[in-house]
Order: structure tokens, then sequence, then C-alpha cells
């Protein structure tokens, strides 16, 4: 787990993760959100927390018009020169700025949403930024996310508070009201190594909603 003062600054903080190496992601699509989104109808598509850009530009190589926000612009420009590289500026598009300041507008609306690990050991209005996006949603339209659930299994230190279990994704997001159709909420064990190479397994929460209202 990460030593980091619950305090900095966001910004700053994960400026700071991504200026520390020239690539922190591997650039590859979360694979739980591919074999969900793979069912999907293409159409207009918003990732948050999109970091270097992996799940965006998956998501325009599969036909979306995809969109992803992110805090830091020293990621959105890498994802920005990658789009550039594999011909997708047109279909895969970037937003440096805080989600939590965005106002959409009315005709700004999405038929998915999706969030891979949107999560922070800083400050982050989690709750209040995927209700607002999912509000954006068109009628038909999925809200995707997966989170971390858990440490790695090789993990004995103290537990962060910022795991997530599809409980809370239900309770939080008020995912069990009128207007929602909960797909799925469940927990994915998945398979890791540890730095070292030592096999373990981690926890991860999914997510899938479909806005009826």
């Amino acid at each position: 787990m990460l030593d980091v003062d619950p305090h900095e600054n966001p910004l700053e903080f994960w400026n700071g993760l991504y200026l520390s190496k020239e690539q922190v992601w591997s650039g590859k699509v979360n694979q739980t959100l591919a074999a969900v989104v793979s069912e999907l109808p293409h159409g207009r598509s918003l990732d948050l927390g999109c970091g270097e850009g992996g799940d965006v530009l998956w998501l325009a190589e599969q036909g979306w018009q995809a969109t992803g926000f992110e805090i830091s612009d020293i990621a959105v420009e890498r994802a920005r020169a990658e789009a550039q590289a594999r011909g997708l500026v047109e279909w895969a598009h970037f937003r440096a700025h805080n989600a939590q300041d965005w106002q959409p507008a009315e005709a700004e609306t999405f038929h998915l949403v999706t969030a891979s690990f949107f999560q922070s050991p800083v400050f982050l209005a989690r709750d209040e930024i995927v209700k607002k996006a999912a509000g954006q949603l068109v009628r038909g339209g999925h809200l995707v996310l997966i989170s971390h659930a858990s440490p790695p299994s090789w993990y004995e230190g103290e537990i962060p508070d910022h795991f997530i279990t599809p409980e809370d994704e239900r309770r939080n997001l008020g995912l069990d009201a009128e207007g929602w159709e909960l797909v799925r909420a469940e927990l994915i064990t998945r398979d890791i190594f540890s730095a070292d190479g030592t096999p373990a397994t981690i926890d991860d929460c999914l997510i899938v909603a479909r806005r009826t209202l």
C-alpha cells in the first residue's frame, strides 16, 4: 500500500505519480470491462479517472465515441499522444479536469459510463462524481464500475478504508432505486503476482446497472 498523506492536494498527488514513471499503467483494457462492454451496442461513452487512457482507447477501437476524464494533465497528454499514434483522435477524447467541477450540459448524454479502479488515497468525491455522470446516461444506458475490494492476499498491514463492496455501491449510489435495473453486483477474484513473483489473489467489485427511466 502507498504511504500517502490523505490531505495532499489531489492534482499534485496524481501529477507526481505520473511524473515518477514514463508509463504508470499497462495501456491495456481492463479485461472485466472488456467482457461486459463487448455485449453492448456502441454509442457515446464516458470513462471516469481514465489515467493514461487504456480503457478509452480500447472503446474507441471498438467503435465507441469515447471520452475520458482525468485530473492529471500529464496523464491526459500521454493519452492524447497514444490516440494520435493509433489514429483514434476522431474517436477518443480526453479532458484534463477535476470531474467534481464538471457541470454537464443537458444534451451531454452517454450510452455508457465506466470507471475502472476510480479510487484514491487522497480526497476524491467519488460517489458525487459517479452519480453525476450516471445522471447523464440515456434510457437503456449502462453504468459499469470495477473497483478494488481487497488488498492482495499476501498483504498483512492495516487495511485502507477506500476498498468497495457491492453493498457499498448499491447503497451509496442509490442503485436499488426506481430508474435502475441492477444487472450484476458481485465480487470477482482474480489471480495476480507480487513484485517478487509470488502468486496471490485479489478481489474486485463489479457493478453493472442499466438506466430504465
